[in-house]
């Protein structure tokens, strides 16, 4: 009788026990699932700041990188525009600068084929005189080669000194400045005719002996 009684309860607690185990595993698979199932609060609270844009609707972001890419591609814009100015300026001034060097060498051909014009008087002579005389770096001034052509010849191209010392010796003093032949010779300008009473070689050639002797015909107020 004590051991039937021993083995009997030996089985109803193996019994028990087994229920009781299988018990525990259903609660703790129930309480991991519904762990399983349910987020922690941290990670609830960082999937609801997330911010979830809508299908078609720009995010923030998306308008910042997009003003940003539109103010980068302004700049270059105006860059190219500022690089574009510059240049046409440039080109501009350049041009400018050949059209008034053309015109330059134009006017200066027009005048080098165009000789100047000068009167065939007194005035024309002494003026055609003095331009000789400043290219050639003669001393003299209008009022001086006036002054002085009026005592000698009265401006006369052609008169002849016949009755000094000179015309004594066979050398008479001719033209406008009254200038002997030697004299004539030895201080010729280059550039006039070589002939004594031509109006403006005489001149000419009175100058420039009366600036090696006196400093300039201005300088002179007498017979020389």
């Amino acid at each position: 009788m004590p051991r039937i009684s021993t083995l009997r309860i030996t089985r109803t607690h193996k019994l028990a026990t087994a229920a009781l185990v299988a018990a525990g595993s259903v609660s703790a698979i129930a309480a991991t699932s519904a762990q399983g199932d349910t987020p922690p609060a941290a990670a609830r609270s960082s999937v609801a700041v997330e911010p979830v844009a809508a299908a078609g609707i720009p995010t923030a972001k998306d308008a910042a990188e997009k003003k940003a890419a539109q103010d980068t591609a302004e700049k270059e814009a105006a860059a190219k525009k500022a690089v574009a100015d510059r240049k046409a300026a440039a080109e501009k001034a350049a041009a400018k600068e050949r059209s008034e060097k053309q015109a330059a060498n134009r006017s200066t051909e027009r005048k080098a084929v165009t000789p100047k014009k000068y009167a065939n008087n007194l005035d024309g002579w002494i003026r055609e005189s003095l331009d000789i005389m400043k290219k050639k770096n003669i001393p003299g001034s209008y009022e001086g080669l006036h002054r002085n052509i009026m005592r000698e010849s009265s401006g006369n191209p052609n008169a002849v000194n016949d009755w000094d010392i000179n015309a004594q010796n066979g050398i008479p003093s001719k033209g406008l400045l009254q200038v002997i032949q030697p004299t004539f010779d030895a201080y010729h300008v280059k550039g006039t005719p070589k002939k004594l009473t031509d109006p403006v070689a005489n001149i000419t050639a009175a100058a420039n002996y009366a600036a090696d002797r006196y400093g300039s015909i201005d300088n002179v107020d007498s017979a020389y």
